[in-house]
């Protein structure tokens, strides 16, 4: 169940709500997983909802965390906020803005380019993923 906007706040920073809930973008470059490869999983920082793996994580150079795939179906919405459309991903569950999918990817990966706000994720640590109730995405990693 999604929480109300007023618990929204006090559980997350100013940068995440608006992110998740406003649709904004984190400046490139600035986020805390661009540049960041430990193995593990990435949630939603609203709903923790599964969203991506680090096994389909690469460096696209954009300045936000980009992915070849998700690990879990995610909700696509046209955007035309800004001169040309684009394709909005959401998380299914907690309803969360998370960032674009592009069809500008590695061949050899499917050729999609999830790029995501590292503002709107969560990182759960390889390690971690049993404690945490994640378990069955070990198997991602073998």
């Amino acid at each position: 169940m999604k929480e109300n906007k007023e618990e929204l706040r006090k559980k997350l920073t100013p940068l995440q709500y608006e992110v998740t809930q406003n649709e904004a973008t984190e400046r490139p470059f600035t986020g805390e997983y661009d540049d960041f490869y430990e193995q593990g999983i990435y949630v939603d920082i609203v709903s923790d909802e599964p969203l991506f793996s680090s096994t389909d994580k690469y460096d696209a150079g954009c300045g936000w965390p980009s992915f070849s795939k998700p690990i879990s179906k995610l909700t696509e919405k046209e955007d035309t906020k800004l001169m040309r459309a684009r394709t909005e991903v959401r998380s299914s569950e907690g309803d969360s803005h998370l960032g674009h999918v592009f069809e500008d990817g590695p061949q050899e990966m499917g050729g999609l380019r999830y790029c995501i706000n590292s503002a709107a994720l969560r990182f759960v640590p390889y390690e971690d993923l049993e404690k945490e109730g994640y378990g069955e995405y070990r198997s991602l990693f073998s």
